[in-house]
This record gives C-alpha cells, structure tokens and sequence, in this order.
C-alpha cells in the first residue's frame, strides 16, 4: 500500500484517486473547492461516470480514500502527489496552465520530504521541466523531489475501465528511480509500461490526441460521401 494525493477533484482527479484506492493505497483527494469537497464527503459527485459512485463509496467505507482542501497535511502525508487539474484554453487558444501552477507551488510551500510529483493532466511539451523549476523556486528550504509526466487515456463514459484496463501507461521522467516507483504503482493494472523522458511523455499524450482527432474527421468525411 502507497500513500498517494491527488490534486485536483474534477475529472480526472476522482477516477485517478478512486482507482488507485480500489487498488489498495490510501489517497486523498484535495480541491481548492470547499463546495465541491463537502459533497464529495456526503457522497454527491460533481460528474457522472459509470461505476464511479459505487468505488468511491465503497473506499471511503474502508478508509482508503478521502476529501480535504488542505494542503499542508495532504502532502506532508505522501509518497506520491498526482496533479490533475483542468488545464482550460485560454484566451490566445493556448493552454492555460494557471491551476498547474498554483499546485506546483502549494506542493513546493508544504513539502517537508522528499516526494515524486506526477502529472496527469494535458499538458503543453515542456510543462514537466517548467513544474520543476517552480517547486525549485518556491521551496522554503531544499528538499529533493522528482517530476513524472503519466498522461491519461481515458474516454468519458468509460473511465473505469480504461483506467483498470489500459493499452499502456507512459511513464516520464529524467529520474530513472521516480520512473520506477510510479511504474510500480501501476503494476497490478498488468499492461505494458513505457517509460522514457518528460518531454516524449509529453509529446505521445498530444500525438495520441491528435490522432483520435483525425480518425474522428476521416470516418467523418467518409460518412459525408457516403450520404452525398
């Protein structure tokens, strides 16, 4: 059993957190949302996934995983901390990476040992390096820590099993050891585990992205002929 946070409780951040505790760690989920994370407590979810009430529930019932807003004890607690925060468009029609910052530093302020930061959420190339050198600059006083890119493939409506059944996990990091870790984490999901660098990492969430992408258009314009 790991202890493991997970920052962020929308989408993402609850099958993340939900899974990993049906797996046997303990995890806290924390939001900057007081509204969200007292429902969440109540057993009210802000979305609506096939199976996920039911393993929240049930977790929460075997104290494998709660809700907190804070932040000093979520991370003194953990081995792992999981960003998962939404990474909305912005204004240009770039990534707006404000949440991501905010949990860099938060995670920076609190540290008080080392921990392995995992991102999960959609990131621009280059995000990892760039959450490293914030927690460099926010930490009230050195302390070791490692960076590991691990995208998410989930499709709505069938998060649970995507999670509990992927293709294969990436794994990101110039820290063969924090690789590793995480890689163990995911061991009992038994799928083929690619570990290479942040920024491939990276790069293979917005390839595969792109490619569901232009499958969508293609079968599209197929379909578009074929009622021409």
């Amino acid at each position: 059993m790991k202890n493991i946070a997970v920052i962020g409780a929308g989408y993402v951040g609850l099958v993340t957190g939900a899974c990993f505790a049906d797996l046997g760690n303990k995890v806290q989920c924390l939001d900057i949302d007081k509204n969200r994370i007292n429902n969440l407590k109540k057993g009210v979810l802000p979305i609506y996934e096939p199976g996920l009430e039911e393993i929240i529930k049930r977790n929460i019932d075997a104290n494998r995983l709660e809700f907190t807003t804070d932040y000093k004890s979520t991370i003194k607690n953990n081995e792992f901390a999981f960003i998962a925060v939404g990474t909305p468009e912005g204004v240009d029609g770039e990534a707006d990476l404000q949440y991501v910052r905010q949990a860099a530093t938060e995670i920076a302020k609190h540290m008080e040992e080392s921990i392995i930061i995992v991102n999960k959420s959609t990131v621009p190339v280059g995000t990892g390096d760039w959450v490293a050198d914030i927690i460099n600059d926010s930490q009230t006083k050195p302390i070791p820590f490692s960076v590991v890119s691990c995208p998410e493939f989930l499709r709505e409506g069938n998060a649970i099993q995507d999670f509990m059944n992927p293709h294969r996990t990436v794994l990101g990091s110039l820290d063969a050891f924090a690789a590793d870790q995480v890689a163990q984490l995911h061991l009992p999901l038994r799928s083929p585990i690619i570990i290479t660098d942040l920024r491939t990492a990276e790069m293979i969430k917005y390839a595969s992205n792109a490619f569901l992408a232009t499958k969508i258009s293609f079968i599209n314009e197929i379909a578009n002929i074929c009622e021409a």
